[in-house]
């Protein structure tokens, strides 16, 4: 029988923890569900806007989601294929909740950039391209909706070279454009895959697949498609770049791969290729050096906390990425921050909402531990090192401010309770103005279309229903000194001294005039924009 370090070791080498990355209606979701559909973890796929498929996405479990046909929270998939273990982090690709993006990326070894082949680069694929690299994660590129109209492949790689500074190399290359795509060109294995079936996406695609000498593929694509295919090949040998793993595991290269993943055609070439080059959890940066994932020592830390996944139960959820060690159901841990032993009785593993109990899982997976209110995000858990503390997990300052009061003063309870355990979720930031009570709070938010959320939430989470009063106010800076009272400082007419939750005095601001203003008639303190950067 294996040893401890074997097992670890062995596990370890089967894991792919990823999160796909993209600007909203690029298909994340749906290329999500179709992972899973080759994974086997579920027959039928829904994709999200299918009129010919009324089914819902399966990691969209929210019911606005369902509602408005988007990801507002990150969700956390797990599923086999060929022994590999994955873990999928599927983010919020909508701007307005990049702060769940950004954390999950924390909890990720390699991102998948999923790009529309019509649209090309956009604005929040830009955005979460520089979150990874400041990482210094591999980006694996899938180009998508290759079956609609779209740019010519030559133009999106001078595209992602031009606007995100990195290099590309082609692992696949399209056959057929503009609503005539027939397949890819396999440049490793010099193949030619043809696809056909799948039923609009709801099942595995058949392929042909063959050496691209074939005379049997000049017949089946016709002689136009043919001669431009071993043009552009000869083209991409070359012109192109070189493959080169160690320049694809540090973020300098990105790998890409074009298909369509309504229709499925070239996912499972993608999926097979990514499995192959992926990297397994690595090290992580910690207050003691770095952590092998191999050791056999446990640690792990919350980058997520998600409050109602079960409405009917009122639960809270910590999600838990696994750094170290082996996790056994019931196993006694160090909770950091507050140096108190807990025991993680329950965990869960996800297939979106419907949950398991995890036994044991090994680095790289995620698991949800029930939270009675002891975690926040970014704390580490450790076996046997009290002193073992991951990096900080970015705080992003919220860019909308509004008033929020409960319409029914009876409900202050609810109330108070619903905007607490949203805020520790990270989704908005709570403040409170000094002086004057706690009926109304000040909400920040990095996009406005939280509000919406917050509202909806509370309603049918809670059973309250809420007055939003919007505010001019664009940023919030937090107060830096010793013994600082914030009234008498300096400040402009319009400037708003506030508490955050941790009872830290902040000040709200409508422009960047005002900060000014403050920083140059109040030499004796500084104003952070991250609450996170002084503690």
């Amino acid at each position: 029988m294996p040893d401890l370090k074997e097992t670890i070791s062995n596990e370890v080498s089967r894991r792919k923890t990823f999160a796909i990355i993209s600007h909203p209606d690029a298909g994340k979701t749906t290329l999500t569900e179709k992972l899973l559909l080759y994974g086997g973890a579920i027959r039928l796929a829904g994709s999200v806007k299918s009129r010919k498929a009324n089914k819902h996405a399966v990691s969209d479990w929210m019911e606005i989601e369902k509602q408005r046909g988007i990801s507002v929270t990150s969700s956390v998939l797990q599923f086999t294929y060929n022994d590999y273990c994955i873990n999928i982090l599927d983010t919020p690709g909508h701007q307005d909740f990049s702060e769940d993006t950004y954390r999950t990326l924390v909890a990720a070894d390699s991102a998948v950039m999923l790009i529309d082949g019509a649209k090309g680069v956009e604005a929040q694929t830009i955005k979460l391209f520089h979150v990874c690299k400041m990482r210094g994660i591999p980006i694996f590129t899938f180009v998508n909706k290759m079956d609609r109209a779209s740019k010519d492949p030559f133009e999106l790689m001078e595209e992602i070279e031009n606007v995100l500074g990195i290099r590309s190399y082609p692992m696949n290359w399209p056959i057929g454009t503009d609503g005539d795509f027939k397949g890819v060109y396999n440049r490793s294995k010099a193949q030619i895959e043809l696809f056909d079936g799948g039923n609009h996406g709801q099942t595995t695609v058949s392929s042909t697949v063959g050496s691209v000498n074939d005379k049997i593929f000049s017949d089946l694509l016709g002689e136009h498609y043919y001669n431009r295919l071993c043009e552009e090949i000869e083209l991409l040998d070359l012109a192109g770049d070189e493959f080169d793993k160690k320049k694809i595991m540090n973020g300098e290269l990105t790998p890409i791969f074009f298909g369509s993943a309504m229709t499925n055609f070239g996912v499972q070439p993608f999926l097979e290729e990514f499995l192959r080059l992926a990297p397994k959890p690595g090290f992580k940066k910690s207050s003691i050096g770095d952590i092998d994932p191999e050791s056999d020592k446990f640690s792990g830390f919350i980058f997520k906390i998600q409050a109602n996944m079960n409405p009917t139960h009122r639960d809270r959820i910590a999600f838990l990425r696994i750094c170290s060690g082996k996790f056994t159901k019931g196993m006694s841990v160090c909770h950091v921050r507050t140096k108190k032993e807990i025991r993680l009785a329950q965990p869960t593993q996800f297939m979106a909402q419907e949950r398991t109990i995890v036994e044991e899982a090994y680095p790289g997976d995620i698991i949800g531990l029930f939270d009675p209110g002891i975690f926040n995000i970014g704390d580490t858990l450790s076996e046997g090192n009290p002193n073992l503390k991951f990096e900080n997990i970015p705080i992003f300052p919220a860019e909308h401010f509004a008033r929020v009061t409960a319409s029914d003063s009876m409900k202050r309870k609810q109330f108070q309770k619903g905007i607490m355990q949203l805020s520790e979720e990270g989704a908005i930031q709570t403040f409170k103005q000094i002086d004057i009570g706690i009926e109304a709070l000040i909400v920040g938010a990095v996009g406005a279309l939280q509000f919406e959320v917050l509202e909806y939430r509370l309603k049918y989470e809670y059973g309250v229903d809420i007055k939003i009063q919007h505010l001019p106010y664009k940023y919030a800076r937090w107060i830096v000194g010793n013994n600082i009272d914030p009234r008498k400082l300096n400040l402009t007419s319009s400037t708003m001294i506030v508490e955050d939750s941790e009872n830290r005095h902040a000040l709200l601001f409508e422009n960047e005039w005002s900060i000014k203003w403050a920083e140059e008639r109040n030499r004796d303190i500084s104003l952070v924009d991250i609450a996170t950067s002084f503690e």
